[in-house]
């Protein structure tokens, strides 16, 4: 699996498969949308610019199948303390998801953290994901027991559909 960093130029493709991957729906929806429960978009080409300023520790990573091909998949890895990286946005094409490439990248991704010292993965996941919980911990990541609050009333991630979401971390070590 060839993992690549993003370039300026990836960002509308990023920006375009994050909100067909989290929010899709109908016939092109992900197994594990997240349209049930949250509506609008997930993702857009500023947040993408905020976030990656914001840590410049992050690594946008985009996953093609050639160098000159189209953007299959996309993980966002963050170096954070004491050996620890952040997942985030981990995403494959709906229609791909079948050939199990998100495992692939998956496992690309911690693989890419290793080799840069890292021991451990964490990550966040809104807790009523309970699918795509259960796939992360068929994966060997457990549940920490801590949560985050849900960004309410910060509509740049979407607007929530119901009151009682919240964030779940998970953890691997690596």
């Amino acid at each position: 699996m060839l993992l690549h960093a993003a370039f300026e130029a990836d960002y509308p493709a990023i920006v375009d498969l994050a909100n067909l991957a989290f929010r899709g729906s109908g016939a092109n929806a992900s197994w594990n949308t997240e349209a049930v429960f949250i509506e609008g978009q997930r993702l857009n080409e500023s947040l993408l610019r905020e976030d990656l300023a914001a840590k410049p520790e992050a690594q946008m990573l985009t996953y093609r199948d050639d160098s000159d091909g189209p953007l299959l998949g996309t993980v966002l890895l963050e170096a954070r303390k004491d050996a620890v990286w952040y997942l985030g946005l981990l995403t494959i094409r709906p229609d791909l998801q079948k050939r199990q490439l998100g495992r692939g990248l998956l496992t690309a991704a911690e693989d890419f953290a290793r080799a840069r010292g890292g021991r451990r993965i964490r990550m966040t996941v809104v807790n009523v994901r309970d699918t795509l919980i259960a796939w992360y911990r068929r994966r060997g990541y457990t549940l920490t027991g801590e949560t985050q609050p849900f960004p309410y009333g910060d509509e740049r991630f979407g607007r929530p559909l119901r009151d009682d979401l919240h964030f779940v971390v998970l953890e691997k070590d690596i």
